[in-house]
């Protein structure tokens, strides 16, 4: 059968995962009876909560006798690692762009690197039928960023589609036919993408996703360059220097077939396939031949830019939730995760009782710590900190992101400020309709820990932060923390509605009566820049007396609620967030003042 093989790139929330879901429908992926989910591609809890695509996955429909392979790209920054190599194994790319919105950071990052391999993209214009759609102005911007990232004059000549995909139709222009379906955009993949290229010699396939299989263990997906490849036949693993890692047999060839994955007896060369069997196959390893001793050429994995220290959960709460509380049962998970995700690093601390974890951002780290919250563990997570690098002079440099906020033109002033505070540089400034900016900055990655949550006070939750990372460059200095002190609890128990009620005047607090609270939880923030220690636990005093004034009805302020991210942008380094499957606390380092002083003074001395 003949073979086509395309990736969909866009930024997050233009529509990829709706895309592939159309296309298995009009394909005939699914019986016509068959129940489907929405977001078939999204199977991950997490995915359909948070509406993102974590994983890229593959897919396969027919059209006209033709096996178009799709691969379904995240859209998001942290996970853009994946991006780069799933590219490697496609022939073209579907550029997907909101209508309304041109396109982002992401696009930007994503359309680049299929550009700079050679690739020549299919543009689709997505969501035309919004009522803020400007069709032509995002077609101008579409080929202005192509021409800034050194298009080609034959990249530059791509063919545009216009379409809804949440309403299942495509056509070559903005206004239909809209009963076609997808037929347009079949008809024009099966037209413009080349068939694959297929290499001489013996078996090559180059790793490009990687999972862990409860039933075949490691499994890695990538595609066939070169050769066929049957179950049981030997192979070997070299990395990118040409080293063999390993040598072994496949026990399981996997292809995609509409959402299933059917086992095969044999992958011929341009097919994309999962195969299981190897112990220590990675992603940008080449799985070959046993005669083959040059690897495939595969794009470098980044470097994380944030790490994170994982603890057991020693508070006096500690076992109480969750059912995975030992430092062996947190290593080992920790370091299966690692073997699935490649830019996720893992490390033991030098004690041995914590796990220094790096990854890309705050969401990857975040997504990590709540799967493993929903799976019965508890932790004890350290401030997200950034992780820095020497030049060959010695000069310490640190990861520098491009961000871009979209932006009401009345709260501009207040975002470039906080930007500025934060040492960011800002590159541009320009108006992008109904009264909005977007300002383009260059800014460290440790002044970005925890803006997010800021940046939607400050603009009434209208701006659209986006942000990547850019490069290594010298430290920009000193950028001022949290400005409050926190509220501490003096004692364990559970807290008294009367007494938060008392010191409300001292802050505002992050529990609610009957929580359990103990000694060295932080319970509040100070309205001062210090610590205080306070007693939530203070019943009132039983009199036989009984007067107006003293029975009024005890009225509390709603305490600040803090998701997962929040909190760990809120926390200073002498802190941490104690996760569990039903809470999320935070809490000092040193539970014990007396402990606390120490270490405070061991700090002024250093």
């Amino acid at each position: 059968m003949k073979l086509r093989n395309i990736a969909i790139i866009a930024h997050v929330d233009h529509g990829k995962t709706t895309l592939v879901d159309r296309l298995l429908q009009q394909s005939g992926a699914f019986r016509d009876n068959q129940r489907v989910i929405e977001r078939v591609m999204d199977s991950n809890d997490l995915e359909k909560e948070r509406g993102i695509t974590i994983l890229a996955k593959a897919t396969s429909v027919v059209w006209k006798d033709v096996r178009i392979n799709i691969v379904d790209t995240p859209g998001h920054a942290d996970f853009g690692g994946e991006v780069e190599r799933i590219l490697s194994m496609v022939d073209s790319a579907i550029v997907l762009v909101d209508a309304a919105e041109g396109p982002m950071p992401q696009t930007k990052f994503v359309v680049g690197k299929a550009l700079k391999i050679g690739l020549k993209p299919i543009v689709c214009i997505n969501k035309v039928d919004r009522p803020d759609a400007r069709v032509t102005e995002v077609v101008n911007e579409v080929f202005d960023l192509f021409a800034a990232l050194d298009a080609t004059d034959e990249q530059l000549d791509f063919p545009i589609i216009y379409g809804s995909a949440k309403h299942g139709w495509v056509a070559d222009a903005p206004e239909g036919p809209q009963d076609q379906g997808m037929a347009a955009l079949f008809d024009l993949v099966l037209r413009y993408v080349p068939e694959p290229k297929i290499e001489e010699g013996s078996f090559r396939l180059l790793g490009t996703l990687l999972e862990a299989n409860p039933y075949l263990g490691r499994m890695v997906t990538g595609r066939v360059f070169a050769g066929s490849v049957k179950p049981n036949q030997p192979v070997k693993v070299l990395d990118r220097t040409g080293k063999v890692v390993e040598q072994g047999r496949v026990s399981k060839i996997l292809a995609f077939r509409g959402v299933e994955r059917q086992p095969i007896d044999e992958a011929e060369a341009g097919d994309i396939v999962a195969i299981a069997g190897l112990v220590k196959f990675n992603v940008a390893d080449t799985l070959c031949a046993l005669d083959v001793t040059v690897p495939l050429q595969a794009q470098p994995i980044d470097p994380p830019t944030l790490s994170m220290t994982f603890m057991v959960n020693d508070s006096p709460l500690a076992g109480t939730e969750g059912d995975k509380v030992t430092n062996r049962m947190i290593r080992a998970r920790l370091y299966k995760e690692a073997e699935g995700n490649v830019a996720l690093r893992v490390e033991d601390s030098p004690t041995g009782e914590a796990f220094i974890v790096s990854g890309r951002g705050e969401l990857q780290l975040g997504i990590l710590i709540e799967t493993m919250r929903r799976e019965g563990f508890e932790l004890s997570i350290s401030r997200p900190r950034v992780v820095y690098q020497r030049d060959e002079e010695g000069n310490l440099m640190e990861p520098i992101e491009e961000v871009v906020i979209d932006v009401d033109e009345e709260h501009s002033g207040v975002v470039v400020q906080k930007m500025a505070e934060r040492k960011a540089e800002m590159l541009e400034m320009r108006p992008s309709g109904g009264n909005r900016l977007r300002l383009v900055f260059r800014s460290p990655t440790r002044g970005l820990i925890g803006y997010q949550g800021e940046l939607m006070t400050d603009t009434k939750g209208t701006a659209i932060m986006n942000r990547l990372f850019h490069e290594y460059a010298p430290h920009r200095g000193e950028i001022q923390g949290r400005r409050n002190g926190v509220l501490i609890s003096n004692d364990q128990g559970e807290a008294v509605a009367y007494a938060m009620w008392k010191l409300e005047d001292r802050g505002p607090m992050m529990i609610e009566p009957g929580w359990k609270v103990y000694r060295g939880m932080i319970v509040g923030e100070h309205t001062r820049d210090n610590d205080l220690e306070i007693n939530v636990l203070k019943g009132k005093q039983l009199t036989n007396i009984r007067t107006q004034s003293k029975d009024e009805a005890v009225r509390l302020t709603p305490p600040i609620r803090m998701s997962l991210e929040q909190a760990l942008a809120y926390i200073e380094d002498d802190e941490r967030v104690e996760v569990t499957p039903k809470s999320i606390r935070l809490r000092k380092t040193h539970l014990d003042p007396n402990d606390r002083k120490r270490a405070e003074r061991a700090k002024e001395v250093v």
